[in-house]
């Protein structure tokens, strides 16, 4: 069993460290309030998040950061993706270098447009990186539901390692060296979810939200295939899977964000009103400023950005997908093989 610090107190962040000592790790939770610290140790509970959750009862918890970086070999980062530079900034300086690290956030960072990888590499260059993404709804895996999830590490042995600190009856962990596709499948989905929330508040129907699950898809690939993602990636967990969960399921907070836009809420009203981060209000912001300078076409993003910060009506959403030129559905150059393979 190994020593385990996780780091950020969310709901997700507290699931995977539920998980984790229930695996019969040594772990502990940190947060960054006290008083948050002092109520989920006093009470067995989150009172901010998944509070009808019993939490294993070996899991400390504690808001001292030096403690938390000094009591654990590895260590799992649910720190949120536009807060994560901040927060490395602070926790890099008691880490050490060669630090192995999991990170569970999904997201692109605005300011630069960065995966989360590539800010770990920048402020902690030396840091054995992972990331774990897949469908994975806190509130499911804290109730022991079955899910399966990727980790992914370019670093050989580190998805594996993780794999096997992770694993249990009900969390079914699979591997992967494709960290760039396992990020931007995570990432992008976020996006479409809110999409597919603005279409389900207008009431548009089963085939609206299946066409905009699809041709945000077409979004992630291309994306992808800028960023060197290898395509069974995004076909996979990282990609289908979590489009899947996010934008046909409630439990999303991205879906549920989406919704309460298109019911008439501005975007700041919804994000009070959800009271966590539905990350895919920012990645939007990132992925509209960087798809333009990258020459990478999104039109779904564009109009998810367009409502949530230009204020226009969510009927945007459908005029910028169905009004655009009429084309192929995939360009010649995405088919496999050679000319004569193709098939109708």
């Amino acid at each position: 069993m190994e020593s385990i610090t996780v780091y950020g107190a969310g709901s997700w962040g507290t699931a995977v460290a539920d998980l984790l000592a229930r695996r019969g790790h040594q772990t502990l939770l940190w947060c960054r309030r006290q008083e948050q610290a002092r109520a989920i140790n006093s009470t067995g509970s989150n009172p901010d998040y998944l509070r009808n959750v019993r939490l294993c009862p070996t899991l400390t918890v504690t808001s001292d950061l030096e403690e938390a970086t000094e009591a654990s070999e590895m260590h799992v980062s649910a720190i949120p993706t536009q807060s994560i530079r901040e927060f490395l900034s602070r926790a890099g300086k008691i880490w050490s270098r060669d630090l192995r690290v999991c990170n569970l956030a999904k997201g692109i960072e605005i300011v630069s447009g960065k995966r989360i990888s590539q800010i770990f590499s920048e402020i902690l260059p030396g840091s054995r990186y992972s990331v774990l993404s897949g469908p994975s709804h806190a509130e499911e895996v804290a109730a022991g539901k079955p899910t399966a999830v990727v980790v992914a590490s370019s670093i050989p042995g580190e998805a594996e390692l993780w794999q096997e600190v992770f694993s249990g009856s009900l969390f079914r962990v699979y591997t992967s060296d494709d960290v760039a596709g396992v990020e931007i499948g995570g990432a992008v989905k976020n996006v479409i979810a809110i999409a597919a929330g603005i279409a389900a508040s207008r009431e548009m129907g089963y085939n609206t939200l299946a066409a905009l699950a699809s041709r945000g898809l077409a979004e992630v690939m291309r994306l992808g295939a800028r960023w060197g993602a290898h395509p069974l990636t995004l076909a996979g967990l990282a990609g289908v899977g979590d489009l899947m969960v996010t934008c046909f399921s409630s439990l999303s907070r991205n879906y549920k964000l989406g919704k309460a836009v298109g019911e008439g809420m501005t975007l700041r009203q919804a994000m009070e009103s959800l009271g966590q981060v539905a990350e895919g209000a920012y990645t939007v912001d990132a992925l509209v400023k960087h798809g333009r300078e990258i020459g990478v076409e999104l039109p779904l993003a564009e109009a998810v950005h367009r409502i949530l910060y230009d204020g226009v009506t969510p009927e945007c959403m459908v005029e910028s997908l169905f009004g655009r030129e009429l084309k192929a559905e995939l360009p010649p150059e995405m088919y496999w093989g050679r000319e004569t393979d193709r098939r109708v």
